[in-house]
């Protein structure tokens, strides 16, 4: 199968064959047939993220179609899937109590096993996949990939977020977005927060209410003065510790942060304004994936027409072009999201 695969860390992927996938047998082998290219994506290809080694085929966003099943498999042959980023065991004790996106036997295909930026993938574990609605094109499906899925479960699960409160997003790529457009229709009032101009424009297009460039003052007391008083809830959606503290500091007392954004690398170790904390009463939310479970609730949503997701994905993109949209998230994106649809060239 042809495949784009990490030879050296930011270098342009290469493109080969490479040996199809075997079957493993509690799970499937999907001809995939779109991949998103997420900003995860990006530090293994940096070398930011630790486990992520040359030779690994990334690409964690993926849907497809059966065309192998396991002994054990759930699925047969024909069956079109979606995928959550983490493939849980679902026999631990943290996937019994429904949070198998903390399991510790998970497998992470496009970071520890090979991922979808190929013709084919193997999915173990398939119990943790579900059916791809049929009003769902794969494109859009592969865009909900990591980036809507977590920002559901960020602020339903995490942060609980009620209608008409003033829900404050800091970065505006598909997390951001994605935040932006669920917690609309969850009857939030929604300000984003980033620092390419056109992006906010964008957003507040989809229907943010407020936007603030971080390249004009503080961010936080902007915030506060917009909302009077302050998010009740607040995402970081980038992984650094800017974005973080102002998440923190913008919140009005009892106010909730989550934390979306990855810090990893040089950005897994922050100094982060522990008095606002104190003194506000806040409540921390650390955040990552979805447990599986939850895709109904989210598909749902989306079937019937209350959550409109074609606004994330901008960019449709052969597999030859990962490389560039790697390379793009060195600087300030473009709004919107790449997803990979041709795997041939």
């Amino acid at each position: 199968m042809r495949a784009a695969v990490l030879k050296t860390y930011r270098e342009d992927l290469e493109l080969k064959e490479v040996p199809d996938p075997d079957c493993p047998p509690d799970g499937v082998v999907l001809e995939v047939a779109a991949c998103g290219i997420c900003r995860s994506d990006w530090h293994g290809w940096s070398g930011e993220h630790p486990r992520v080694k040359p030779g690994q085929i990334p690409g964690h966003e993926y849907c497809g179609t059966v065309i192998e099943a396991g002994k054990d498999a759930h699925y047969k042959v024909g069956d079109r899937l979606v995928a959550p980023f983490i493939l849980a065991c679902g026999s631990c004790p943290s996937c019994q109590s429904g949070h198998q996106n903390t399991c510790p036997n998970q497998r992470l295909p496009g970071f520890v096993e090979p991922g979808a930026f190929a013709q084919y993938i193997a999915v173990p574990f398939d119990h943790n996949l579900a059916r791809l609605p049929e009003s769902l094109t794969p494109e859009l499906a592969a865009g909900l990939g990591c980036r809507v899925t977590t920002a559901w479960h960020a602020l339903t699960g995490r942060a609980a977020l009620a209608g008409g409160e003033w829900l404050a997003v800091h970065g505006t790529g598909g997390i951001g977005l994605s935040c932006l457009i669920l917690g609309k229709a969850l009857g939030a009032r929604v300000v984003v927060v980033d620092v390419v101009q056109e992006k906010l424009d964008h957003a507040l297009g989809l229907g943010a209410e407020a936007a603030v460039n971080a390249r004009d003052g503080n961010v936080a007391e902007a915030i506060r003065e917009i909302t009077g008083g302050g998010a009740h809830v607040s995402v970081e959606a980038l992984g650094i510790q800017q974005t973080a503290n102002a998440s923190l500091e913008c919140l009005r007392p009892m106010g909730r942060h989550v934390q979306v954004g990855m810090p990893i690398g040089h950005t897994a170790v922050m100094e982060i304004n522990m008095s606002a904390i104190y003194m506000k009463n806040l409540a921390v939310f650390g955040t990552r994936g979805m447990p599986s479970w939850r895709y109904p609730s989210l598909l749902s949503l989306i079937e019937a027409g209350r959550v409109d997701v074609r606004p994330i994905v901008s960019r449709l993109v052969p597999l030859s072009g990962a490389s560039a949209e790697l390379r793009a998230f060195d600087g300030p994106t473009a709004p919107g999201t790449a997803v990979i649809t041709d795997f041939l060239n």
